[in-house]
């Protein structure tokens, strides 16, 4: 019986530890041939000198498994080196048919006492970074489609957050670029679907290295798997990379310890009409004063409560 994923090449950002690690072992497992990046740097705030050692040993422990993978320890908000990840998984696989954008970074700080660096350096690795990547896989998937002269296999799996569904206080560059991370999934899925390729996003919850504050107060369980544990998230990235999921396109998943959600696009939740050509002053105070004061404290994040979701 063959795996779902079996004769095809993946590449897994920010894949040397926590939720990358383990999406990069359950595609192996799944049997994809997986190229693991890493940047490699200490500090989740992305300081600390690059190293090689976590993902290779996270593409060593696929190869000790009976897998293939390989390390890249370059880094993906740098478009040049983006570039080589994508062509060194079609170098050594032949193609590359899924993208997994992971790698990201945390510099955290109240709106009014972060500064540009800490806005800048946020925004580079978690939205520039999985721009880097998607126009590489992009570009290949469409050269691969027009050479074939119809669809081709690609799935492209990004990486949102809570923190732009339900808001961050703390966090405002890291919840802004969660945001711009679904538009990117969005366009890029109505962009590229006529190649054959999906593009799709995931808000996973779990217990990892960037994570440590957010979860210092619910303890781990004895026995079992850690509800928090970054396993419960993969096996959803394994699914969205698979044929399985043709139809899949365009989507933003919450995913956490056995519990996946579809989240809906934004509806319109009222509309007003002006009498007159246009709204005056007057008008718009009347209607839209009047509708905000009916509605219960706490409305905007309504989405997140039906979710079950915390603000963190």
């Amino acid at each position: 019986m063959s795996l779902p994923l079996e004769g095809l090449s993946a590449v897994v950002t920010g894949a040397g530890r926590g939720l990358g690690r383990a999406e990069a072992l359950e595609l192996a497992r799944l049997g994809a041939a997986v190229v693991v990046n890493d940047f490699g740097q200490p500090g989740r705030d992305g300081s600390g000198e690059a190293s090689a050692g976590p993902a290779e040993e996270v593409a060593a422990e696929i190869r000790a498994a009976g897998g293939k993978a390989l390390s890249h320890t370059g880094d993906v908000a740098d478009f040049r080196q983006a570039g080589e990840l994508i062509r060194l998984a079609i170098a050594e696989f032949g193609k590359l048919d899924v993208l997994v954008n992971n790698a990201g970074i945390l510099r955290d700080r109240m709106v009014f006492s972060m500064t540009e660096d800490e806005w800048d350096s946020v925004i580079r690795v978690h939205l520039k970074g999985h721009f880097n990547t998607t126009h590489f896989a992009a570009a290949h998937w469409r050269e691969r489609s027009k050479a074939a002269g119809g669809a081709v296999y690609g799935r492209i799996v990004n990486t949102s957050s809570e923190a732009f569904l339900a808001g961050s206080a703390g966090q405002p560059n890291y919840a802004a670029a969660k945001g711009g991370i679904v538009g990117l999934t969005t366009s890029t899925a109505l962009a590229l679907a006529k190649y054959g390729v999906t593009a799709n996003a995931i808000c996973p919850r779990a217990r990892t290295r960037m994570t440590e504050d957010v979860f210092a107060g619910l303890e781990r369980p004895e026995g079992g798997l850690d509800p928090l544990a970054p396993e419960h998230v993969a096996p959803l990235v394994g699914y969205l990379a698979s044929p399985a999921a043709a139809r899949v396109n365009g989507q933003l998943l919450v995913v956490h310890g056995g519990m996946v959600a579809v989240v809906e696009r934004p509806r319109v939740a009222a509309k007003f009409d002006s009498k007159q050509d246009t709204f005056t002053y007057d008008e718009l105070d009347a209607l839209l004063t009047a509708h905000y004061a009916q509605q219960p404290a706490g409305e905007t994040f309504a989405a997140a409560e039906v979710l079950g979701l915390k603000r963190t």
